[in-house]
């Protein structure tokens, strides 16, 4: 389709995703905060061993083709990778009043039924604090300006569901951000 962004579709630990975000430039486009949604459908139980390629050649095929969208999310989340979807460094479509300000990121499950705090939701909560971390460290974004997809007053989805606490979620990124800023004054001075 004439105008789609294209996808990146490669997967990563959380180590490996802060060292891709490290290597990009933010020049055209630069998001002010993010925008933290799931997928609901498929859910962790529809999808048992996580999201693949094909999966995501299926989603692109998806909102390219059936939605007529120019863009997906910016990342799609699950229990064993961060997958970037829509390139970092280019506006998504995610969320209708902030797809222009804001990084999108959708992790798997259904967290309206699925459990966000042990099991299978627990690791994809716990790759996704990874993520949003680095990105918030990345763009130098304060985690409070961080929305829910249910916040944006032009949608009427309730996602991510009522498992995924706000206020958790954003103490949970500046724990990660002020235990990674006192790591670095951990480090011993060079000799040299």
């Amino acid at each position: 389709m004439p105008g789609w962004k294209g996808i990146v579709g490669e997967s990563f630990t959380p180590d490996a995703f802060d060292a891709y975000c490290h290597s990009l430039q933010w020049s055209a486009w630069r998001p002010t905060f993010v925008v933290l949604h799931n997928t609901a459908i498929p859910s962790l139980a529809q999808r048992p061993a996580g999201l693949t390629r094909r999966h995501l050649a299926n989603l692109e095929a998806y909102y390219r083709d059936k939605q007529g969208w120019k863009a997906g999310p910016h990342l799609f989340i699950d229990d064993r990778q961060i997958w970037v979807f829509t390139p970092l460094t280019v506006s998504g479509t995610h969320s209708p009043s902030w797809n222009k300000l804001a990084l999108g990121v959708e992790m798997l499950g259904d967290f309206a039924s699925e459990a966000f705090t042990s099991g299978r939701g627990l690791a994809v909560r716990k790759n996704t604090i990874a993520a949003l971390g680095t990105l918030h460290a990345v763009l130098g974004l304060d985690a409070k300006t961080m929305r829910l997809h249910k916040e944006d007053p032009l949608t009427t989805h309730k996602c991510p569901g009522k498992n995924v606490r706000k206020g958790d979620v954003v103490r949970e990124i500046m724990d990660l951000l002020a235990a990674r800023h006192a790591g670095e004054h951990d480090v011993p001075p060079s000799n040299g």
